[in-house]
């Protein structure tokens, strides 16, 4: 595994979670389908009944659109989008 990757992953991981207030609902969709994948990846199980869930079928809908990236790729993608949001 990629310690300086997964370095920098958690770093990106705390200054969004202290830092990032009030963000759009689309970037917040991203920041969780790229964590989900970054972390563990999603299974279709996550997301039974979305029917009654429409928070849910949103998240669902964002995972998809990344789920062909690697967990390297998805770690590098959220640090991307937490460093263009927090510009540090």
């Amino acid at each position: 595994m990629n310690n300086q990757l997964d370095k920098d992953f958690a770093e990106a991981y705390n200054k969004i979670s202290n830092e990032a207030k009030n963000l759009a609902p689309d970037v917040m969709l991203r920041i969780y389908a790229y964590y989900k994948q970054a972390t563990n990846g999603l299974s279709h199980h996550d997301f039974e009944d979305m029917s009654t869930d429409l928070k849910k079928a949103f998240k669902f809908n964002a995972w998809q659109q990344i789920n062909h990236l690697s967990t390297k790729e998805a770690k590098q993608e959220y640090i991307k989008l937490a460093k263009s949001i927090l510009k540090y």
